[in-house]
């Protein structure tokens, strides 16, 4: 079986004061507190929703 690609994904910024779309995108990638951190599997949908909350999170770590 193949290994799956991932990503650490950060959580640098507050959803207070943002459209619900973004905050739902961030419920979505499993976040909601500054400093929360996730490891998702790499695909074009979770880059599509990392690229919508760009201002609110960081890529800590991309594994092969």
């Amino acid at each position: 079986m193949a290994k799956k690609n991932t990503l650490r994904v950060r959580q640098t910024g507050s959803p207070i004061r943002r459209p619900a779309d973004q905050r739902k995108v961030l419920t979505g990638l499993g976040l909601g507190r500054i400093g929360n951190e996730r490891e998702l599997e790499d695909t074009p949908a979770v880059r599509g929703m990392i690229a919508k909350v760009a201002h609110m999170v960081e890529i800590v770590e991309e594994k092969a």
